[in-house]
């Protein structure tokens, strides 16, 4: 008998971060021009993408769903509605759910934010008991400083050993901690919500979100494991094009990112 196409539910989004320098609304247009299932918010600097009023409105003009919200939690966004992790976390809940978006992606707490990474698992599941959504806690990386790994989270980079019953697995931050990213994902199953999906090469310090592709990491063989698991998260291109030498040659790298996801999100079975 031939062999027979599969491709699992996932659904491929385009995070709004994959546009920088051009702002949230621009990546509402592109993912309906490029044929996105939809696009992931970050919650960031851009004022659109802290309103969830005007992104509602963009969400229903381009007709493309919001589906995730990545709550903003790096250090440039420390101040992004508020101060207060917990209180970031309920408004990306609370958004999500306006949005009919189905997951928040959140990272670990900052070594320095004590109280709120001593209560981090307990007050996450707390939250889980209260809504439908999935909260799913990505891995990061070390920073290495004179030959010394600098761990800036709590309780640690890697979720992977810790009571998070969702994942979001980023294979940019699987090279910058020279992580085996296949292992990684044997290790979660299930667990695996989430798929933050870019390149790198394993520059020392250096968060590259490559295209899918020019990097090292196994971005085709893991997008085919989860074809063939029959995954049913989101697959969300998360790359750089800030240094795009212009706006046709970002369309491009987009275009290329969904390409490469499709063709490798066909397993066949």
């Amino acid at each position: 008998m031939a062999d027979v196409i599969r491709v699992p539910n996932a659904k491929i989004a385009l995070s709004t971060a994959s546009v920088y320098p051009e702002r949230t609304p621009d990546a509402f247009e592109l993912a309906a021009r490029l044929g996105y299932d939809g696009v992931e918010i970050m919650v960031g600097a851009d004022p659109v993408s802290q309103d969830i009023d005007v992104i509602e409105r963009l969400s229903d003009h381009y007709e493309i769903p919001v589906l995730a919200i990545h709550a903003p939690c790096l250090l440039v966004t420390q101040r992004v509605w508020g101060r207060d992790p917990w209180a970031k976390l309920v408004k990306a809940q609370k958004a999500a759910e306006r949005l009919g978006a189905s997951t928040v992606v959140v990272h670990p707490p900052f070594r320095w934010q004590r109280d709120y990474a001593r209560d981090f698992e307990n007050g996450l599941a707390r939250m889980r008991d209260e809504t439908d959504i999935t909260f799913a806690v990505e891995n990061m990386f070390p920073l290495r400083a004179r030959g010394n790994d600098v761990v800036p989270y709590s309780p640690d980079w890697n979720p992977i050993d810790y009571d998070f019953p969702q994942v979001t697995l980023d294979l940019s931050h699987t090279a910058v901690s020279g992580s085996d990213a296949m292992e990684m994902a044997t290790k979660l199953g299930d667990r695996l919500a989430h798929l933050h999906l870019a390149d790198g090469l394993g520059v020392t310090n250096k968060d590259e979100h490559l295209v899918p592709g020019r990097g090292n990491q196994p971005c085709a063989p893991m997008l085919e494991r989860l074809a063939g698991n029959g995954y049913s998260g989101l697959v969300v291109l998360e790359i750089n094009t800030r240094k795009a030498a212009s706006r046709t040659e970002r369309i491009d790298d987009l275009a290329e990112g969904l390409a490469f996801a499709r063709l490798h999100l066909a397993a066949s079975t």
